[in-house]
């Protein structure tokens, strides 16, 4: 890998990680555009690392209350029913659904699970999932004739099978294509929770399940599966970029809705299946250079 096509997947990274619009599958639909090879799904895992920083430092004072509730909680019962307490143990039962399946289907990711074909249906697939769940949302905070506006859940509402649903929609991002945002907010509105909840909880809830594989994926770095300089620099530019996404999207919610990246995930999709079927691009596209 060139330090220019690490500049660029770095660049990807950053600006696609938190929007619900699927990071491994942009960098893959990169590497295949541009006639590279497949960065992998360990380049992928090593420069989360980077966008999962930015989420500490932009949700730091949230994060240090949790945590400090959290070890509080271990010793002081008192503490146990408080709000931040419960989050932190929330965010621990939402991350088994990926670690397990993260360990079992690992062949899978790194293999099958990034043939063009599959990542332009789940491309398609989300994101008619994610209008569905986005128009519903905009149904209960608009109300309609004759009926009131709905109250949507907060983060507060948040119960243990809430979290494992969260967990089991996070856990589906294992797919390029997927997105880890897309489908735990999806999950999230279609629960009835908030755009806003359903956002800050995916990014706290990633943070375990990111750090374990990126650190994890260290080791194989060490061994020669990635190449350290560049892979290390594209993590930097991912954590700039990633920083400023978060910032803008966080505002972006507030108001808006999900339905411009409902629209590029389809048309994406649709323009994938088009190339690979016109024979455009292979489906193992940059595959064979690892």
């Amino acid at each position: 890998m060139s330090w220019f096509e690490s500049f660029i997947l770095g660049l990807v990274q950053g600006l696609t990680e938190f929007l619900p619009i699927s990071s491994s599958a942009h960098l893959r639909l990169t590497a295949a555009f541009a006639g590279w090879h497949d960065p992998g799904a360990a380049f992928t895992a090593i420069t989360q690392i980077g966008t999962e920083t930015a989420v500490l430092i932009y949700f730091r004072k949230d994060i240090g209350r949790i945590l400090s509730a959290w070890f509080r909680s271990l010793t002081d019962k008192a503490m146990r029913g408080d709000h931040d307490a419960q989050m932190g143990w929330l965010v621990i039962i939402g991350s088994i659904p990926i670690g397990v399946l993260g360990v079992t289907l690992k062949d899978q990711i790194e293999g099958p699970f990034r043939d063009l074909r599959l990542i332009a249906t789940t491309l398609i697939g989300m994101g008619i999932v994610l209008g569905i769940a986005d128009r519903l949302a905009a149904r209960d905070e608009a109300g309609g004739r004759h009926r009131v506006v709905k109250e949507r859940k907060t983060l507060k509402d948040l119960s243990v099978r809430d979290g494992l649903v969260f967990g089991v929609c996070q856990a589906m991002a294992l797919i390029p294509g997927v997105s880890r945002s897309g489908a735990t907010i999806s999950g999230g509105l279609l629960m009835g929770y908030t755009r806003e909840a359903a956002a800050r909880y995916s990014f706290l809830l990633a943070i375990p399940a990111v750090l374990a594989s990126g650190l994890f994926e260290l080791t194989e770095a060490g061994e020669g599966h990635v190449s350290w300089g560049p892979t290390i620099f594209a993590t930097f530019i991912a954590f700039g970029v990633g920083y400023a996404v978060i910032a803008w999207f966080m505002k972006f919610i507030t108001t808006k809705s999900f339905m411009p990246f409902v629209i590029y995930r389809i048309l994406l999709g649709v323009l994938l299946f088009v190339l690979v079927g016109a024979g455009v691009l292979s489906p193992h596209a940059g595959e064979s250079g690892g």
